[in-house]
């Protein structure tokens, strides 16, 4: 029996990876301490066996958690590591900037020290916000990136830059088994209403009937992928030799610009929502005016080395996103 750790467990990718994990018959001992998560989410897989879920922040000693665990002491091992833990958001990593640097930094060694301990397979959670407002189009790993260190963004943009240092250097001095998988923008089920990305912006919006806020002229573009196929590019890295670290580049290389996206939307909502153009606001506490303008993955690696393409469509996708916040609204 396969026993996964998984740090920012009731996040939007950790939701989804615990459960598609215990729907696979493995067993996963979940970590998050709600910086920027949902609450109810921790108690989704409560009923399985297989499941543990403790409030805790890895910035802390995580052998607190493994010795109240019923779960670690019936199998005695972790096996692989997924290290998600970390805000994903601008609104919610600028607001909470220092602790975001501690958990990309002071957090991802000690998930390193854990994985040395244990000898199991860490997978970092990077980001494709380590290639800044990029210069190259499109971005490949080799690509060192066009990055502010001393804006609003700069404690996540710089923090999963040098979490990305971190696992080089354990891998370089202690062989620990590391993976260093760069997501591009993902949606899909469970993702927070009020984290505040493009995605969930505009289908809230559209399903409030507001008027869809598009800042600047809507010519940025971004690269949507769907939840289902980030996971997959997960389970096939995990499955690589250990020699193989990455980083690989995740996402679905099909660009969109945001306002084709909220065109896409409205075209799925019934709704008299309108789209609505809005000036950069050089007082932005997000920083808008410093969004990357491109941002498109060049996946050629992650086809090579771990025989993985997306499969889902940004219109699929949608259709099924838009489907679980209805549901949700219900409840």
């Amino acid at each position: 029996m396969r026993v996964n750790l998984i740090t920012g467990s009731t996040g939007f990718i950790g939701t989804n990876l615990s459960k598609y994990l215990l729907d696979q018959g493995e067993v996963v001992i979940g970590i998050d301490n709600f910086s920027s998560s949902e609450k109810w989410k921790s108690e989704l897989f409560s009923e399985n066996p297989n499941y543990e879920f403790f409030e805790h922040d890895i910035v802390k000693d995580v052998h607190s958690v493994l010795e109240k665990s019923e779960l670690f002491k019936k199998y005695g091992k972790i096996d692989r590591i997924y290290n998600l833990a970390c805000p994903a958001s601008p609104p919610r990593y600028i607001s909470i900037s220092l602790e975001t640097l501690d958990v990309c930094t002071i957090g991802v060694r000690n998930m390193l020290d854990l994985a040395k301990e244990f000898d199991a397979t860490i997978l970092q959670a990077s980001t494709s916000e380590v290639y800044g407002d990029p210069i190259v189009h499109p971005q490949l790993e080799s690509y060192r990136g066009n990055v502010n260190t001393v804006g609003p963004r700069s404690c996540y943009d710089e923090g999963k830059r040098v979490a990305e240092t971190f696992c080089y250097e354990y891998k370089r001095l202690f062989n620990t088994k590391v993976k260093i998988v760069r997501i591009f923008n993902t949606y899909g089920p469970y993702m927070d209403p009020s984290d505040g990305r493009v995605i969930t912006n505009f289908i809230l919006q559209a399903m409030e009937g507001k008027d869809l806020t598009i800042y600047g002229d809507g010519k940025q573009t971004r690269s949507f992928q769907y939840i289902d196929d980030l996971i997959q590019a997960f389970m096939k890295f995990m499955d690589t030799d250990a020699d193989f670290i990455g980083p690989v580049n995740t996402g679905n290389p099909g660009e969109f610009t945001i306002l084709e996206l909220a065109e896409l939307v409205l075209r799925k909502i019934e709704t008299p929502s309108k789209i609505v153009t809005v000036e950069m606001d050089k007082n932005d506490p997000y920083d808008k005016k410093n969004d990357p303008q491109q941002r498109k993955p060049d996946i050629t690696l992650a086809q090579e080395k771990l025989g993985w393409s997306p499969d889902i469509k940004l219109e699929e996708g949608l259709d099924k996103t838009i489907e679980y916040y209805k549901n949700l609204n219900r409840k």
